[in-house]
């Protein structure tokens, strides 16, 4: 029997390194799994996921299950990819991609790789969105990373909701926790909002998740789950 279609669905990107880094995160899953992966993405570029999964012959079974490269849910989540499937009951959709404590054992890597002291201030930055679901999947992520880090750990927004990464950054010098600050990227690849972590006013400045051997076995899950239950 046939495994159904991975379509692997991003955000989408005018940087060329973050559409590079995507591309190279799709031909991993690709060759990690053996399954037939399509990308698609829901803003900015193409190719967009009501034309992919448009382009699925519909079968008896699951046909397709579309994985959000999103590390929180939202309205991309809630609205365009549901949205996209609801016509299709052979294409599925999965969750997002967190809150998950694989991603932050990521984070918690890029911040050792970086040498940042583990008594330093961390700001986990996040892409920021003014979907209440998105901003509960980012506090909860920082919750998980408390639990592997030794010093104060915050949350700030590369856009949206506040607090910026910068006023994030700023509040942690005021109230004097310990000198050093650390901006923690918790997005999936290069960009402009990447840029402006490092531009914040940090110490330190993590570099983005993707890519990495835990988010291919965190995508293989989400596609799993789906067709599990």
């Amino acid at each position: 029997m046939t495994s159904p279609i991975l379509i692997a669905c991003a955000h989408g990107t005018r940087s060329e390194e973050g559409r590079a880094t995507i591309a190279t995160v799709i031909d991993q899953l690709r060759e990690a799994t053996g399954l037939d992966v399509r990308e698609a993405y829901v803003d900015v570029h193409g190719p967009e996921l009501p034309d992919v999964v448009g382009a699925i012959e519909a079968g008896d079974g699951v046909s397709a299950v579309v994985v959000p490269l999103l590390l929180a849910g939202g309205y991309h989540v809630y609205v365009d990819i549901a949205d996209a499937v609801e016509e299709r009951p052979d294409v599925l959709a999965a969750h997002a991609l967190g809150p998950d404590g694989r991603l932050l054992d990521i984070v918690h890597q890029r911040l050792e790789e970086q040498g940042v002291p583990e008594d330093a201030t961390v700001v986990l930055a996040a892409a920021g969105s003014s979907d209440p679901r998105s901003q509960a999947d980012t506090a909860a992520a920082a919750e998980l990373l408390r639990e592997r880090w030794g010093g104060p750990v915050r949350v700030g927004f590369a856009a949206g909701p506040k607090p910026s990464v910068a006023d994030a950054v700023a509040e942690a010098r005021v109230n004097g926790e310990d000198g050093v600050v650390a901006v923690a990227s918790y997005l999936l690849a290069p960009g402009l909002f990447q840029r402006r972590l490092e531009e914040a006013g940090a110490d330190y400045v993590t570099g983005p998740l993707a890519p990495h051997p835990m988010l291919l076995e965190i995508i293989a899950d989400r596609f799993a789950d789906v067709l599990d239950t």
